[in-house]
């Protein structure tokens, strides 16, 4: 009864509220319609709007969409839609992404309704939707960039005619708002008072059944794919469920007014589903699970109540009610209260994660089996939240051991906000997507009437202490706990290891790869890595890989990177990624390649440690590769990556180059684009420091090999990791153990100590003295942590415990505990089962017969089931364990008469044999080799000894091979009775015998070869000595293998008593053997092939002859590896004594054989597999016709394919019987037939084309004379296409009959005529348009005057090709008779004309396309007002042509611009190939720079990892700082603050961003506190106060062309400023008004300006290349005159020296800066060598330039003329103006 009153309470005050507050009205929706720009979606059923395109991308849920469409059916999606039918009758999910305000069978035709929809940057709209989101969601940091507005106004349902008279009056309106950011979108949903008349539509096809759909409305992420090729349903989120609560959706909200829903909708970083805003009204929240009841509906049922007409409830009937609420009941979750710092943090699950609690995990809700998020916040927040949203009425979680139930069902009321006050400041900072609650003491429950948490179901490690390492300890802290690897181990604290130990990675490949158009399967290769920690050198090899895809992965190295990153060679500040992530993770990676912009999507997942603690990854590759030739080398440089972390993610993007050579392309350059996030789970609950945002990796060499013979793919990478910009090879980093090259052993750590001193000190479960290590077995001496029961393995750096047979691991991970086996019911059913410690016994029933497993009520039935031996046999035996029939030699258990295992199974194949239990399983100790007694099965097992470290490794070289047998030639190491190594080990198959230590490591000094005696091993070791070279490379060698083991079939090299090189190396499993000398080089001509004497190596060594090529070839291929030995696996050719060839080369590995010829190439046929008779290479070839040039030519073109078929329309030349050309050559796909001479090439005049009739080539040809320059000019340009055909448009020169250059040129496109000289070069002033009298080109030319401006550009176009003719297609400028350009210009290629300005610059609006109306160039021309102005690029463009004076130097930057005004994606400095990638705002992409041959591959469309500005600027002033310098970089202003002089980068930060401007001057007034800036851009003069928030303010926008240099006057109050392009000098106040113009004459181009207020003097720069000078005058314009004139170039930077009275100025040209006396007196060099200065100030007796070359602001002491300080901010781009900022006037300010 207390509960129905709460209820009706709760009614009422709800209805309450409903009265007072009324829904919007139609006048509060967002504007719309046409006067507010927007599209009209045309009329109809089914119609959708063509596409919207976003300037800048959305996030919906977690993926990115860059345009949208707006349907009739109340819906928009970021895909074209499907047709209504498939969709507008169905409920959510939607096979495509959907927002959907009133999902329903819409129709506006015959008028009824419009449909209005945009994409909007204006403030005011942009303001609005800030404020709702900040109203429903007070913590997000959310400034919205773009909103889309869609209305559906007065649009009314689709009515099928037959069923009403007329059609209905019902019309409904309502809009749906999208708005975004970067990382963000939420949307707005509003429905006004009268906006909803109908409530649903009738399905097309009910067949006359009257039934109508309620409109659905919410969101749908549509289908999204995973494991490459399949889909499935993506996540979706419904607002209604039935018509009663799409009533309500004008009569209620989630935003505390009736009408208006707000929704979270994606991020950037991570979204699981959509989150409602929850104020003032009834909270939407997800249904609990049950049977069969919907996940997408989060609405209350608002009727829902009217099932309880007394408002009460029954609880002697709830019990189904409370396990399966209905919509809109209390979700499920645990909560789990805070101690210690009071705070907690409910975050969403995974939803991949295990369904058990974990660390990171937080709360969660359940469904079912599912984890579904509680909630999602909208950014990571690191800061402690006071103010939270709780939800609703949480189930109860009872302590643990008791049944989890739920609380009762509270009727559901409006979200609360509880504020929390907690007693301490120092907060948690909790997860994203989490609520934090506080709770105060040890056990408290905080009941607000909502919410209830209580203390006891806190995660703790007591709980959960098994999802740490064994390697690891574990901490409670108040919000959960964390795991974190014990000292002497590193890692995430669920996986750790040793520190220091090299580690291995194991792994599969798979996955399809298209190679040029062949698809290939890799169907789960091998993958295996090896990783030396101390070094960060990290080797990758994947066996299996297919030839074609082998040469083409090639410089798939990021496929190894993955490795490096994880265990790369750590500087200071900095960790590896395996401290990050563990050992478990997903790694997505795309790589695009270019120029084919082939992509290939790369997944490597982490699936943990294995039982021999190696990391497992598995890759799964697919997409295109681009094709490689075979034997192709692939060269990758060094290069540098930064990474950036983020909670749970780390992210990079990258370009690299790789460079290919093969014999068929020669050198090749390419390059490809690496995008790739690696996704781990962190633990957040600690306090620990955070990850640094951004590290950066260095790979200083990347070694790239596919060995085609072993079908070997492999990888050599060397990784540094760092903070970013810290060079690894700077002097600060010298100390060997962050340089990689310290001789400490590969199984130790490297400690740096001061300077250069190191100390090496084995890795944790190793010991030594660091420079030679050996592992430490802890389970022979008794270090292990394995308890009862338990049984300790031996591993590298470690061990690890298994339990014994009968026995499992319990709660805590470490404990064995014995498995009750009679819980599967093991036995028959008329049996009972016993469950014993390690064991169970199975007894029949009284009154049954039987051992247990089989019981019957008869003695001695005959007939029983069949038992499991049994079962296991038959499966065996019939192949259906192997999906097919028995594997011959596989072995087939052994059954008694009563079905059971019998107590000794033999391997019928090996004949070993061992003992078995009754379930078959081989009981430990009781395997026998064939041919030795078996053991006794009926004794008891004596105790079980662990396997000792020989044992181990004794066993893993027998059982290599699939049979169990041990591998020909591997050496098997010797174990006495007890298992230790014997003393003395011998090699059973080269010989070798040599003493080792207790760890099987080999005595240094004690190796004989075969034939001698054996050192004694139980003589003490001499003292040791280090290690030798031949020692290590001998260690090397035998080591590489994971398990620590030699490589089988690798060379070993031989070492004496001393560690020296044997005179005599042979190679134990080919047999051959050489002479070396002290290094280990092979010695020339002394190698032997098997069962051959060897040389005498102690024989003096002849005079040297020099190598032959065999001996080059052989010994580049014996030293490729980084350390000079030989690769393993690969061919090293064979020499004889000479250097020659041996006529057999074989290879060791494969064991191929081939004959060659004298220079090694293979003959052909002559290759023989191994086990095969090698051909006889001493055999004659039989003669053969070598392949003649016709034949070579044929076969190239034909074989260029690569599955060699011809190039469909390519030219394949006829050659006859004889291999000699056809006299008649045709081109089978154009037609063309001509004669050719014998060396195929085309004789003159033969050519005919198809259909005409054919030359006959047995005609001899008339004596032909040589082409003249005419006629060479004329062929190229009619041969230009590959028809042959002259290109259209292109000027083709007119030759006399001697082959001479007519005198009287004309172009036949454009109908000029000109004179030209016997070069065929233009005479000048002879040039006639169209349609006007030639020029009579016999009469002698006038005197010649200079050439004039026009002229040189129009000679520099012609002579541009190195044979001096025209470009073909060039626009060629036409100048008239005084060498003027002619006002109205065309190019001759495109028709296009245009009026240009005396400088030859095009006057804009007057292009004309061909066949247009020309306009009248003599005329001014009016803007039209739909024309598209000038953009940024252009204009940026057009003034540093203008700033360099119209002639850029080919290292100068000029802005690439598209035709549409955009800028292009690559720049680069002129023609130098330092080139970088901008964005669509020309800001450079930060990482892209390159100064290599091959440009970066930039894309318009890929967004750049760049902030972007706030579409309102706002100003942030540096703090606490007395003296600022103010810089102008492109589009902002920022501020560097001064140290004294020192430039202080630390707290330099951006003043103001100014989206799309481009600021140029910049001045400072120190009065006002205000900085003032020119706009090159916009063509405006601004300022902004430079306090926190001011806005800037426009105060001159009319009349400015090219606004540069600006001063300001502190003490008149004025400033002044030069325009470069109409080359004046003007003044105004400084609020813009009193604007006037000083000098507007005797000026060419003006730059810099500067003001000095205590003299009232100005003081100017101009540009003039033909007469540069620095000019001054008063302040209103008065007593003008030249101050310095001579000795100056490119004047750009202007300043005055208070101090000295002097005027200073940098020039760009002289590359000085100097100072002079305003007399023009006193004037000396400051610096004689600056780079490229544009502006500059004077303060404290430095001069601070911006210098263009090195995109920085640099220091120069004025007396010691040095340079002393560098500033280079983050983003590379030109800086500008630069000013000084004070907190004061300065004495002398100008």
């Amino acid at each position: 009864m207390e509960r129905g009153v709460m209820l009706a309470v709760c009614l009422l005050c709800w209805s309450c509220s409903v009265c007072v507050v009324t829904a919007i009205k139609r006048a509060d929706m967002f504007p719309y319609g046409t006067l507010s720009g927007d599209l009209i979606l045309a009329e109809g059923d089914d119609e959708t709007s063509r596409v919207l395109s976003l300037p800048k991308p959305l996030y919906f849920y977690g993926s990115l969409f860059s345009q949208l469409y707006v349907a009739t059916n109340g819906i928009i999606s970021g895909q074209d839609l499907p047709m209504e039918k498939q969709y507008v009758d169905d409920g959510f999910p939607t096979d495509f992404p959907v927002v959907a305000p009133f999902l329903a069978d819409i129709d506006t035709s015959g008028g009824r309704g419009q449909i209005y929809y945009r994409v909007t940057e204006t403030p005011s709209v942009l303001n609005r939707v800030a404020q709702e989101v900040h109203r429903g969601f007070p913590d997000a940091k959310f400034t919205p960039t773009h909103v889309v507005v869609a209305t559906w106004e007065n649009v009314a349902a689709y009515e099928e005619q037959t069923r009403t008279a007329g059609p209905s009056n019902k019309v409904n309106t309502f809009q749906a708002v999208i708005g975004y950011d970067e990382t963000d979108s939420y949307v707005l949903f509003l429905y006004p008072e009268d906006g909803l008349n109908y409530f649903g539509t009738r399905p097309k096809e009910s067949y006359n059944v009257e039934i109508e759909l309620p409109a659905r409305v919410g969101f749908s992420r549509g289908e999204v794919t995973y494991l490459i090729f399949s889909r499935t349903e993506g996540p979706h989120y419904s607002v209604t469920s039935d018509e009663q609560s799409v009533k309500n959706l004008y009569q209620v909200g989630n935003t505390g007014i009736p009408g208006v829903w707000l929704f979270h909708t994606g991020n950037r970083y991570s979204f699981d589903n959509i989150v409602p805003a929850s104020i003032g009204g009834l909270l939407d929240t997800p249904p609990t699970g049950g049977h069969g009841l919907s996940l997408d509906s989060t609405t209350p049922e608002y009727g829902e109540f009217e099932e309880y007409p007394d408002n009460t409830f029954d609880s002697d009937n709830q019990e189904e009610e409370d396990d399966y609420p209905h919509t809109g009941g209390d979700p499920e979750f645990q909560p789990a209260p805070a101690g210690g710092d009071h705070s907690e943090s409910l975050q969403p699950a995974s939803p991949d994660a295990p369904s058990s609690p974990s660390e990171d995990s937080g709360n969660q809700l359940s469904y079912g089996s599912e984890d579904v998020p509680l909630t999602s916040e909208p950014r990571y927040n690191s800061e402690p939240a006071e103010r939270q949203y709780a939800p609703p009425n949480p189930p109860e979680r009872v302590p643990e051991g008791d049944a989890q139930r739920t609380l009762k069902r509270q009727p559901q009321v409006p979200l609360e906000v509880v504020d929390v006050y907690p007693s301490h400041r120092n907060e948690h900072p909790h997860s994203p997507g989490g609520h934090v609650v506080s709770v105060e003491g040890d056990d408290v429950d905080f009941d607000t009437g909502v919410i209830q948490y209580t203390t006891e179901n806190k995660e703790t490690c007591a709980r959960f202490q098994q999802q740490c390492s064994q390697n690891a300890f574990c901490s409670d802290y108040a919000t959960g706990f964390c795991c974190h690897c014990r000292p002497g181990f590193y890692g995430n604290g669920r996986h750790c290891l040793p520190e220091g130990a090299p580690q291995r990675v194991s792994g599969k490949v798979s996955g399809t790869v298209t190679v040029g158009s062949t698809p290939v399967e890799l169907n789960n290769i091998d993958l295996h890595a090896y990783i030396v920690v101390g070094d960060g050198r990290a080797y990758t090899a994947i066996s299996q890989v297919p030839e074609p895809v082998g040469w083409a992965l090639m410089p798939l190295a990021p496929i190894g990177e993955l490795f490096g990153w994880l265990f790369a060679l750590e500087l200071p500040n900095s960790q590896a990624g395996f401290k990050i992530t563990g050992a478990e993770f997903t790694r997505h990676a795309e790589v695009i390649f270019y120029p084919g912009n082939q992509r290939l999507s790369i997944v490597q997942t982490g699936h943990g440690l294995d039982d021999h603690n190696h990391l497992t990854v598995d890759t799964v590759v697919s997409g295109n590769v681009p094709f490689l030739p075979p034997g192709a080398e692939v060269t990758m440089d060094p290069f540098k990556e930064t990474y950036q972390y983020y909670p749970s993610v780390a992210t990079s993007s990258s370009v690299r180059e790789f460079s290919v050579v093969s014999a068929e392309r020669g050198s090749e350059s390419f390059s490809f684009q690496l995008k790739q996030n690696i996704t781990y789970r962190d633990c957040r609950h600690d306090n620990r420091a955070a990850v640094l945002e951004t590290l950066q990796i260095t790979m200083e060499r990347v070694f790239v090999m596919y060995v085609k013979e072993e079908r070997i793919l492999r990888y050599a990478i060397t990784n540094k990791i760092s903070p970013v910009r810290v060079d690894p090879t700077g002097p600060e980093l010298v100390n060997p153990c962050y340089a990689g090259n310290h001789d400490c052993d590969t199984t130790a750590q490297c400690i740096p100590l001061e300077g250069q001193v190191f100390q090496c000190q084995c890795a944790t479960g190793y010991r030594g003295d660091g420079h030679n290590c050996y592992d430490i077995n802890e389970c022979d001496e008794g270090l292990s942590s394995c308890g009862a029961h338990s049984q300790c393995v031996n591993l590298p750096g470690s061990h690890r415990c298994q339990c014994q047979s009968g026995y499992e691991f319990g709660f805590d991970g470490r404990t064995c505990v014995d498995i009750d086996e009679c819980s599967s019911t093991p036995c028959h059913i008329s049996a009972r089962c016993i469950n014993g410690l390690g064991s169970f016994l199975c007894q029949c029933q009284p009154g049954f017969y039987g051992d247990g497993f089989y019981c019957s009520q008869t003695e001695g039935q005959t007939v029983r089931p069949r038992s499991q031996c049994e079962q296991h046999r038959d499966r065996l035996q019939s192949g259906m364990e192997q999906g097919g029939p028995p594997s011959p030699g596989a072995f087939i258990p052994q059954c008694d008469s009563d079905g059971r295992y019998q107590p000794l199974q033999c391997h019928g194949s090996t004949g070993h044999c061992w003992c078995v239990d009754f379930r078959g399983q081989e009981r430990t100790g009781t395997r026998t080799p064939p041919g030795t007694a078996p053991k006794d099965c009926d004794r008891p097992d004596e105790p079980v000894r662990p396997k000792t470290h020989c044992e181990h490794h004794r066993d893993s070289v027998q059982t290599t091979s699939p049979g169990g047998y041990p591998i020909v030639g591997a050496h098997v190491p010797q174990c006495d009775a007890n298992g230790q190594y014997t003393p003395l080990q011998c090699h059973g198959s080269t010989g070798h015998c040599w003493c080792v230590d207790g760890n099987g490591q080999e005595r240094a000094g004690t190796r004989t070869p075969p034939g001698t005696t054996p050192t004694d091993c139980d003589k003490p070791d001499e003292p040791v000595r280090p290690k030798t070279h031949c020692e290590h490379h001998r260690e090397r060698a035998q080591t590489t293998s994971p398990e620590g083991y030699s490589i089988v079939g690798a060379y070993v090299p031989q070492c004496d008593a001393d560690g020296q090189y044997t005179s005599l190396q042979c190679h134990g499993s080919t047999g051959h053997c050489w002479c070396v000398d002290g290094r280990g080089q092979e010695r020339a001509g002394t190698r032997t092939p098997p069962g051959t004497p060897s040389v005498d190596c102690d024989k003096p060594v002849e005079p040297e002859r020099p190598k032959t090529y065999c001996e080059q070839h052989r010994d580049s291929v014996q030293t490729t590896s980084p350390e000079g030995y030989p690769i393993r696996g690969v061919f090293v050719p064979q020499c004889d004594s000479n250097g020659q060839y041996t006529s057999q080369q074989c290879h060791g590995s494969t064991g191929h054989c081939w004959c060659v010829d004298s220079r090694g190439q293979e003959r052909a046929g002559t290759r023989t597999p191994p086990g095969e008779s090698a051909v006889d290479c001493d055999r004659p070839v039989e003669p053969e016709r070598p392949k003649t040039h016709c034949e070579h030519h044929r076969d190239s073109v034909q074989t260029t394919s690569p599955e060699g078929y011809s190039i469909v329309g390519a030219y394949v030349p006829q050659c006859d019987a004889n291999g000699q050309y056809t006299p008649l050559q045709c081109h089978g796909s154009t037609g063309h037939c001509w004669c050719v001479d014998s060396r195929g090439q085309e004789r003159a005049g033969t050519r005919t084309p198809p259909g005409t009739q054919r030359k006959d080539c047995d005609r001899p040809d008339e004596p032909e004379r040589p082409k003249t320059h005419c006629e060479h000019h004329r062929h190229r340009a009619q041969t230009i296409s590959p028809e042959g055909y002259p290109i259209v448009g292109a000027y083709v020169p007119q030759c006399d009959a001697d082959g001479q250059y007519l005198p009287l040129q004309c172009h036949s496109s454009t109908g000029h005529c000109w004179c030209v000289d016997k070069r065929g070069q233009e005479r000048t002033g002879t040039r006639t348009l169209h349609g006007t009298q030639p020029k009579d080109c016999d009469r002698p030319d006038e005197p010649e005057r200079p050439k004039t401006h026009c002229e040189h550009h129009r000679d520099r176009v012609q002579t541009t090709s190195p044979e001096g003719y025209p470009i073909v297609g060039a626009y060629l400028p036409q100048c008239d008779a005084e060498g003027q350009y002619l006002p109205r210009q065309c190019h001759g290629s495109t028709g296009h004309c245009w009026c240009v300005d005396g400088r030859g610059q095009e006057r804009a609006g007057t292009r004309t396309r061909p066949g247009a109306p020309s306009v009248d160039c003599d005329r001014p021309v009016p803007v039209a007002p739909t024309q598209r102005p000038e953009s940024v690029c252009e204009r940026w463009r057009t003034s540093l042509i203008e700033h360099y004076g119209g002639k850029p130097d080919a290292q100068q930057y000029v802005p690439q611009c598209e035709p549409d005004g955009q800028f292009s994606p690559v720049q680069c400095y002129g023609e130098t190939t330092y080139c970088w990638c901008v964005d669509q705002d020309g800001r450079e992409v930060p990482g892209t720079r390159s100064h290599d041959v091959v440009k970066p591959a930039c894309l318009p469309s890929v967004a750049p990892p760049t902030v972007r500005p706030l579409p309102r600027p706002d100003v942030t002033p540096p703090t606490n700082t007395d003296i600022t310098l103010l810089y102008a970089q492109g589009q902002k202003i920022g501020a560097l603050p001064l140290n004294g002089t020192r430039l202080d980068a630390t707290r330099s930060k951006t003043l103001l961003t100014l989206h799309g401007s481009i600021v140029v001057g910049i001045a400072y007034d120190c009065k006002e506190n205000q900085v003032y800036w020119t706009d090159l851009s916009a063509r405006t003069i601004n300022r902004a106060s430079m306090a926190t928030g001011a806005e800037p303010e426009i105060l001159i926008n009319t009349n400015l062309v090219s606004p540069e240099g600006l001063a300001v006057d502190v003490k008149r109050r004025l400033m002044f400023w030069v325009d470069s392009n109409p080359d004046i000098i003007e003044s105004a106040n400084l609020d813009g008004s009193g604007r006037r113009t000083l000098f507007d004459t005797d000026l060419v181009n003006p730059r810099a300006i500067i003001v000095v207020s205590s003299t009232g003097t100005l003081y100017w720069t101009d540009w003039n290349r033909e007469a540069p000078k620095i000019e001054s005058s008063s302040v209103d314009g008065q007593n003008r005159r030249v101050v310095v004139s001579d000795g100056i170039g490119l004047p750009n930077a202007l300043t005055y020296d208070s101090s000295s009275g002097q005027v200073c100025w940098a020039d760009a040209g002289t590359k000085r800066l100097e100072c002079v006396s305003p007399d023009g007196s006193g004037r000396r060099v400051v610096h004689p060598s600056l780079n490229y200065p544009f502006s500059m100030v004077y303060y404290r007796n430095h001069f601070y330039y911006s210098d263009w070359r090195r995109d920085g602001v640099i220091a120069v002491n004025k007396d010691s003329s040095q340079i002393t300080d560098e500033y280079l901010p983050d983003q590379r781009s030109h800086l500008y103006g630069i000013a000084i900022a004070t907190t004061h006037c300065l004495s002398g300010s100008h």
